[in-house]
C-alpha cells in the first residue's frame, strides 16, 4: 500500500496555472474560485483585495489602476515561481485596471494545494509578490484634493 506522500494528489499538478489576467471589467470571486477547483486539493486559499475609502489617514474619493503592457506576463512569471516553490494543484490571479469605486474588487487570487497550510503560504506568496513586482500603478485622488501614485 502506498504511503500518503506517494499519492499523486500530494504533488503539484502538471499545469496548475489555470487563470491569469488583467481586466478592465469587474472581477468575479466565483470565477477565480471555480478555476482552482481540484479534487486532490484539501485546501484552497483565496485573497480578495478591495478598494477602501481611505489611505494614510485621508479619505479616498477616486482610484484608478493602470499597468505596463508586460503586467500579465509578469503575473504569469510570479505564478510559475509560486508553483515551483509549493505543491500547487491549481492557481488563479486576476487584477483590475481602469477606474474603480470604493468596494470594487481590485485583485482576486486563489491557490489550491493538498493541505491548508501549503495553500495559505502559497496564496500569501502569490499576492505579496504580485503587489511588489507586477508593474501595476494605483492613482488615488483624496478628498482634500491631493493625488498620489502608488505601485510596483
Amino acid at each position: 500500500m502506498a504511503t500518503t506522500s506517494d499519492h499523486p494528489g500530494e504533488r503539484a499538478a502538471a499545469d496548475p496555472v489555470r487563470l491569469i489576467g488583467i481586466r478592465e471589467t469587474p472581477l468575479s470571486v466565483d470565477e477565480v474560485f471555480r478555476a482552482v477547483g481540484d479534487d486532490a486539493s484539501g485546501g484552497t486559499a483565496l485573497f480578495v483585495g478591495t478598494v477602501r475609502n481611505h489611505d494614510g489617514g485621508t479619505d479616498v474619493d477616486r482610484l484608478g489602476y493602470s499597468c505596463h503592457p508586460s503586467a500579465e506576463a509578469e503575473m504569469r512569471r510570479i505564478a510559475e515561481k509560486v508553483v515551483a516553490e509549493y505543491p500547487v494543484r491549481a492557481l488563479a490571479a486576476l487584477h483590475r485596471v481602469g477606474d474603480l469605486e470604493v468596494g470594487d474588487l481590485a485583485v482576486v487570487v486563489a491557490v489550491s494545494c493538498p493541505h491548508r497550510g501549503e495553500a495559505f503560504d502559497a496564496c500569501r506568496k502569490l499576492i505579496d509578490d504580485l503587489k511588489h513586482e507586477v508593474p501595476i500603478w494605483k492613482h488615488q485622488t483624496f478628498s482634500d484634493g491631493t493625488e498620489e501614485w502608488v505601485g510596483a
